[in-house]
């Protein structure tokens, strides 16, 4: 009997007749469904950056999260820091390592429709016996054993976790994706935070000076005999907080070097860096339509494809109802013991059907098991939508909030400046107190230092806000 000759046989006791109709009450049961994406209102999933009533209107599909990373970030020696971070986190060689273990999975899933075959049940044998009653009479046996067996895929088993597969090589790509996307929002947010803390110690160092030189004033008009010692007193304090606020930038500069070195997979060191005043980062931002969160965030497409992957384990499940159909062949090269000289080739054809009746209710639970976790999927991705637009929404009013701080803050300088000069000038002659001049310094101070913060939140806003959109694309 040839293979079709025991396929028919195998399927011909079956109640429902033929594979025609096999297969078209399989796919009412949903064996063979492809995975389709759920129903989802993006609509409002972006909220306006200043009016507190109204969502966010969107008419255009371009998206800053589009922009390739090197437009966003144009600093050279940035983007320098950006491609080795990519060459050498070990996140992030982890995560393209298990992209390719999936990719061999999946390959394995794909072999699983071919039929499988190996040496047979027995290994290749030969042996050589004599009789002791005649030495001469010698007796030689051989056998090689070849066996094929395939499993035919009637019901939807293998299919099915191959395409769970495919589902969970999407979502570890996705995976690979966020987190490289992590690496170069994490790697432009350190390189950001050196440049404002570098700015932040220059200004200090420069207000160090100043209040060196109010104290230098102060022990002056004292052997005049014109201030107390007590107003010397305060004016060297002044100047010894400067020196403490000093020490503290430089620890923290010394620190964040050396997270950004890990960053990037090096020893800590120097990180060689412009400055604050020479960067440009974009200030007009299209968010694009709220659907195309589903496909830029790295990580919502991911949780999608965990959908799709227990959409077709379900499938699978399912499919375990059904009999479990294998045909198969053998072939040996054997001489059967010595009884055939020389030696001929037996060949066999089978053919199996396993259909399963009690389980002790495994098969039932197993699938109650898959829809559940279904549904929980379900809700991770629909939170993970909802998560994505509250975080483009936030950046966008983080943004505009520091952006109106900066230019406060700047205000605020120009003022302030005037103030210390014009207080410095009045004290000479006797036209204000140290504590005035103390408190317009001091006040200048906070004023820098709240604008280079403001600055820098603004442009850690727009690395959220690209991030937030789906960046990091090549």
């Amino acid at each position: 009997m040839n293979i079709k000759g025991i396929i028919k046989s195998i399927l011909k006791p079956l109640p429902w007749g033929g594979v025609g109709v096999c297969l078209l009450l399989l796919a009412s049961c949903g064996v063979y469904n492809k995975y389709e994406r759920p129903n989802v209102n993006t609509t409002g999933l972006v909220r306006d950056a200043i009016s507190d009533l109204d969502t966010l209107a969107v008419q255009d599909t371009a998206s800053f999260g589009n922009l390739p990373w090197r437009a966003v970030f144009t600093d050279p020696q940035l983007q320098a820091l950006i491609e080795q971070g990519m060459q050498k986190n070990a996140n992030l060689q982890n995560a393209i390592l298990n992209v390719q273990m999936y990719e061999s999975m999946l390959t394995a899933a794909k072999l699983a429709f071919l039929p499988a075959i190996s040496i047979g049940s027995t290994q290749p044998m030969g042996s050589i016996s004599t009789l002791h009653t005649d030495p001469s009479s010698t007796t030689r046996s051989y056998s090689i054993p070849v066996s094929a067996s395939w499993t035919l895929d009637l019901f939807g088993n293998i299919l099915s976790q191959k395409r769970s597969t495919q589902m969970k090589l999407l979502g570890m790509k996705d995976y690979q994706m966020a987190v490289r996307a992590q690496v170069v929002s994490g790697i432009a947010n350190s390189y950001y935070t050196l440049l404002m803390l570098d700015e932040q110690l220059r200004i200090v160092n420069e207000m160090s000076n100043m209040s060196k030189e109010t104290w230098e004033m102060m022990k002056l008009q004292y052997q005049l005999g014109r201030v107390r010692s007590t107003n010397v007193q305060s004016a060297e304090a002044a100047y010894l907080s400067t020196q403490t606020q000093a020490n503290d930038f430089q620890r923290q500069i010394r620190a964040t070097e050396n997270a950004l070195s890990l960053l990037i997979g090096q020893q800590g060191q120097h990180i060689p860096r412009s400055t604050l005043a020479q960067q440009s980062l974009p200030t007009e931002f299209s968010t694009g339509v709220g659907v195309a969160l589903l496909k830029n965030r790295p990580d919502v497409h991911n949780a999608e494809m965990s959908l799709a992957s227990c959409f077709h384990d379900i499938q699978t499940a399912r499919s375990q109802f059904y009999p479990n159909i294998t045909v198969g062949a053998s072939l040996a090269f054997t001489n059967s013991n010595g009884n055939l000289n020389p030696g001929k080739w037996l060949s066999t054809l089978f053919g199996s059907l396993t259909q399963p009746i009690f389980q002790r209710g495994a098969l039932k639970v197993n699938l109650k098991v898959k829809k559940l976790q279904y549904e929980q999927a379900f809700n991770t991705w629909q939170n993970a939508i909802l998560q994505a637009g509250n975080e483009v929404s936030n950046a966008l009013v983080n943004y505009n909030g520091y952006d109106a701080n900066s230019k406060i803050e700047a205000q605020r300088i120009e003022v302030l400046a005037k103030n210390v000069e014009d207080t410095r000038a009045l004290y000479t002659s006797k036209g204000s107190t140290y504590l005035e001049v103390l408190t317009a310094q001091t006040q200048l101070l906070s004023a820098q230092l709240n604008k280079v913060t403001a600055d820098f939140n603004k442009m850690q806003s727009v690395v959220s806000l690209y991030t937030a959109l789906g960046g990091g694309g090549k």
